[in-house]
């Protein structure tokens, strides 16, 4: 990926036209005015910044096409409402009896979650037909105790990419966390 990102870069300096002796000669044309200079500088560098990162962006969307085609992907996410009976420490992930993720929390990464993010935990293939997800959850529940949990979903895979997300809900009626598991549509 780097050597790509390197190959990308040389070649948009080449086309852009940028050589050493560039700057010598426009210096040489126009002495009066270096403020100018360093401000047209200055654009064309974040020009080439911005096409940079749409070409890093494209590269990125294509390396995901081919090592994840649509027809075999799935993708497994991660949300956390609120958070307030259980302090989530690691999600392991089994897919067909197959331990295929395994994440440990940084506090940084729970509060992310807290405020509404979504994580992508796992991203891989898997051939049509009927598989099992198994998640458990280890973390801090209510009153301070080690807390370990399952939850499971069987699920079908089609022609296209599968969707699925693990959600830890606060449950207010039985001040407990409450672990499932959904396929989006």
């Amino acid at each position: 990926m780097m050597k790509r990102l390197l190959f990308v870069l040389l070649t948009l300096v080449v086309l852009s036209g940028i050589h050493p002796g560039a700057g010598n000669e426009a210096r040489a044309a126009a002495p009066a005015a270096p403020a100018e200079n360093y401000k047209a500088l200055d654009e064309e560098v974040q020009s080439l910044q911005q096409e940079i990162l749409e070409v890093s962006r494209d590269l990125f969307m294509l390396e995901e096409e081919l090592l994840f085609p649509a027809t075999t992907q799935v993708s497994i996410f991660l949300s956390m409402d609120v958070g307030e009976f259980f302090r989530l420490d690691s999600v392991q992930l089994q897919i067909g009896g197959k331990e295929v993720a395994n994440y440990l929390y940084t506090q940084r990464e729970i509060d992310a979650l807290k405020r509404g993010g979504v994580q992508r935990l796992y991203v891989g293939n898997l051939k049509l037909g009927d598989h099992e997800l198994v998640a458990f959850f280890t973390g801090e529940g209510p009153h301070d105790r080690d807390y370990r949990r399952g939850a499971n979903l069987n699920f079908k895979k089609g022609i296209g990419p599968k969707y699925i997300e693990l959600k830890i809900v606060d449950l207010e009626k039985k001040q407990q966390p409450e672990f499932s598991i959904s396929e989006w549509e």
